[in-house]
């Protein structure tokens, strides 16, 4: 129910997916007779792979996390959360509130063994490499050297194991490349990272790395990286902004503007980062994807494939494994 355009959005994605994909089942939460309207066309589907699950609480775009976590708990978020620790679903996907379905889930689906903290990562468009995943986004703005050794960890086996990269080149966000550069937390997080061989660590990256670099994973706390995310956001809006201005100037560039449509709709897919859908929460002991807030149809059927790659592969599962093996290498080598 949230996000900025609510069931308008998600039920058309969910009956897309379904229909694309013959071993998916979803479960919709929400107001009732809100979504049995707008499935009624659908009854063939609803009656074999999509259920409804009724919740009496929306929790608001601009609502606290601990009020979401404490007022609302027949909400369409945390009824759906529910459902992934009560093992009835094996993922939730969102486009509401992000501090409210972080809190929540984390208070629901509590870390994994070994995890100190969730992070948020998601696939910024990269030039060279299609995309590349960076993490964290927002869930911690404070993290100290573990936590980023942790996030390279995490995002590492993601590249690996749902973009099937075999050696995923990892990369720590920084001012510059070189070594003497950066703050204490990066310089700790580098040596970590050095000393264990835990990932394919390549060093120093900058910030045009993101979009440019010879890169798969981009490790940062959560502050930078949120910073980092919105930038491109409006970065990608305003190009848009000026193109389209330029376009309508007279009715010879709105000619040229309808000759160009398809080349204009292939490059926004390619550099708003908000047509690469589907943030996913990793280190908890569930699979939790966040969709933009505003995301349009097709990129919520993104969040949903997200998540579905996920349960393919067990993240959570391969991410404790993961972790399990390197701090028992810790422990050995003491």
């Amino acid at each position: 129910m949230g996000g900025d355009f609510g069931p308008s959005v998600v039920v058309p994605a969910a009956i897309k997916q379904l229909r694309k994909h013959a071993e998916l089942r979803l479960i919709l939460v929400g107001d009732e007779a809100v979504l049995n309207k707008r499935l009624a066309r659908h009854k063939h589907l609803a009656h074999a792979r999509l259920t409804v699950r009724h919740a009496s609480e929306v929790v608001a775009m601009n609502e606290l996390p601990s009020q979401a976590l404490r007022n609302k708990k027949d909400s369409s978020m945390r009824v759906a959360v529910n459902l992934v620790k009560e093992g009835e679903a094996q993922a939730c996907v969102s486009a509401g509130n992000t501090g409210a379905l972080m809190a929540t889930a984390r208070f629901v689906l509590k870390t994994l063994p070994g995890i100190s903290r969730p992070a948020i990562v998601s696939r910024i468009p990269n030039m060279r490499k299609g995309h590349v995943r960076v993490l964290d986004l927002g869930a911690n703005v404070d993290s100290s050297a573990e936590h980023l050794f942790q996030f390279a960890v995490m995002g590492s086996l993601m590249a690996h194991t749902v973009d099937g990269i075999e050696s995923p080149r990892v990369g720590l966000l920084n001012v510059g490349a070189e070594e003497i550069k950066g703050n204490e937390q990066v310089k700790a997080t580098a040596e970590l990272l050095t000393e264990s061989h835990a990932v394919n660590y390549i060093g120093y990256v900058e910030g045009n790395d993101i979009f440019c670099g010879d890169i798969d994973v981009i490790v940062t706390d959560g502050f930078v990286g949120n910073v980092a995310l919105k930038t491109m956001e409006g970065a990608a809006h305003m190009i848009a902004h000026y193109i389209k201005g330029e376009f309508l100037k007279n009715a010879y560039t709105k000619f040229i503007a309808l000759l160009a449509k398809p080349i204009l709709g292939g490059l926004r897919e390619k550099i708003d980062p908000a047509e690469h859908n589907g943030a996913s929460f990793v280190g908890l002991r569930g699979i939790v994807v966040k969709s933009h807030g505003g995301t349009t149809v097709e990129g919520f059927e993104s969040a949903i494939e997200e998540a579905l790659h996920q349960v393919e592969n067990d993240i959570p599962t391969m991410i404790h494994d993961r972790v399990a093996h390197f701090m028992d290498q810790a422990s050995e080598s003491e």
